[in-house]
């Protein structure tokens, strides 16, 4: 079972093809309801050794980013590289 942890925001790489996904308007309207309901799902991580990679969760990174956030909730998980 997956198990939630804090991971500082900073420390998440986003690999250049996720990158090209984002939607501003969708981060912004995330951002409004996270204000209001709180963050519902933890975005996927998985850690290569020296740093935390996005797997999935890319608009609610983004969402944390600019509500100004520190943390966000994350499961580590296994996957294979993009």
């Amino acid at each position: 079972m997956l198990r939630v942890q804090k991971v500082k925001v900073d420390d998440i790489y986003v690999p250049s093809a996720r990158r090209k996904t984002l939607h501003p308007e969708t981060v912004r309207h995330l951002a409004e309801d996270i204000l209001e309901n709180g963050m519902k799902t933890p975005i996927q991580v998985r850690h290569d050794g020296k740093r935390y990679v996005l797997v999935e969760g890319l608009h609610r990174l983004e969402a944390a980013k600019w509500l100004g956030e520190a943390d966000i909730d994350a499961y580590l998980v296994q996957a294979k590289r993009h």
